[in-house]
């Protein structure tokens, strides 16, 4: 029969707590309760857990990371970095994939809590409800541990928001494309949340800033699997073939902006002389394509590092800013003039 910590306090004579000392090496054990407790360890071949090591320290050195779809290339690749980064400082993870609707969310915050973790990363502005009330369940988890928020804001005691500017960036790439010559700029996007506001914003900013009137027929909501770049080409070609024209494509994502090369040859369109294409994240997509997509950096190595900085600092006690802000950049490849 599998031996727990309890069975080992119980056969000991000592606290859960004294056993979990012991097992992590605390000063504040005497040799002999030391002794008796590795006795009995070693007597057992009893081998601790996360838990039972947490238990003495007031801590499990494990973090919660929640995730709306680890399948995502932005997503899923904060998630290796994330994980990494804290297993290098000593700590473990814990994996919820929570879906976008709030029950599940809400479900999943609940049960990182009950697994006792130090702190937790809610990965996107998807876990932000705009009803303040929708929040609850993150000012809640707050009162216990630390949450940090990747890529969205918002305001509470104990929650902290390290972010990229992305009205800023995308304001920036709509620019560049303005500035190069293009006039008709198809926004596609797939997302409405804080992020996505912020883009379209962006969107809206450069044109506003040059003096230039948004046509609304050019901004394309799709509402499918993004992934299915066949479906985007299909949406680009039934939108030129009623008419709309437009000698540019920006997206709110780069896998959207695959779809959107993928229209370029099925339209017979040279790209970037007849259209030009920018994406965002520059994720590894991005010299995969031909010709290889320009894209806005949106920093996310260094907003996933510093999270971890961030949580590390307050789980230490140190004061850490509440919000931190990127700057993105966007990374000219062969998309566009």
């Amino acid at each position: 029969m599998a031996m727990n910590i309890y069975d080992i306090s119980r056969r000991a004579g000592v606290s859960i707590a004294t056993v979990s000392r012991v097992l992590n090496n605390s000063p504040h054990v005497s040799e002999v309760t030391r002794k008796k407790v590795m006795a009995v360890i070693e007597g057992t071949g009893y081998v601790p857990n996360a838990f039972a090591r947490g238990l003495g320290l007031n801590t499990m050195k494990t973090i919660g990371l929640l995730c709306p779809d680890a399948s995502d290339p932005y997503l899923a690749q904060a998630l290796t970095s994330l994980e990494r980064n804290f297993r290098q400082k000593g700590y473990d993870c814990l994996l919820s994939c929570t879906g976008r609707e709030l029950a599940a969310r809400q479900q999943g915050v609940e049960l990182l809590k009950s697994r006792h973790v130090d702190g937790m990363v809610l990965m996107g502005s998807t876990f932000i409800e705009d009803a303040s009330q929708g929040n609850d369940y993150i000012r809640d988890a707050a009162r216990s541990m630390p949450v940090i928020l990747l890529n969205g804001a918002f305001s509470c005691e104990n929650v902290f928001c390290v972010l990229c500017d992305d009205q800023q960036a995308m304001a920036e790439a709509t620019g560049a494309l303005l500035d190069s010559g293009c006039r008709r700029i198809l926004y596609l996007y797939h997302s409405n949340n804080y992020s996505g506001r912020k883009k379209l914003a962006g969107y809206r900013e450069a044109h506003r800033e040059r003096g230039i009137e948004v046509d609304e027929k050019l901004l394309c909501f799709f509402s499918q699997d993004k992934s299915s770049v066949h479906q985007v080409r299909d949406t680009l070609l039934e939108l030129a073939g009623n008419g709309l024209e437009f000698d540019a494509v920006l997206t709110s994502e780069d896998i959207l902006s695959v779809g959107a090369l993928k229209y370029a040859r099925a339209a017979g369109k040279k790209v970037p002389e007849e259209l030009c294409v920018i994406g965002y994240n520059n994720s590894s997509l991005c010299p995969c394509t031909e010709p290889e997509l320009t894209s806005v950096d949106n920093k996310l190595q260094a907003i996933c590092d510093h999270i971890v900085t961030t949580m590390l600092g307050v789980l230490d006690g140190k004061e850490m800013p509440q919000k931190t802000v990127f700057t993105g950049e966007l990374v000219r490849r062969e998309t566009t003039m």
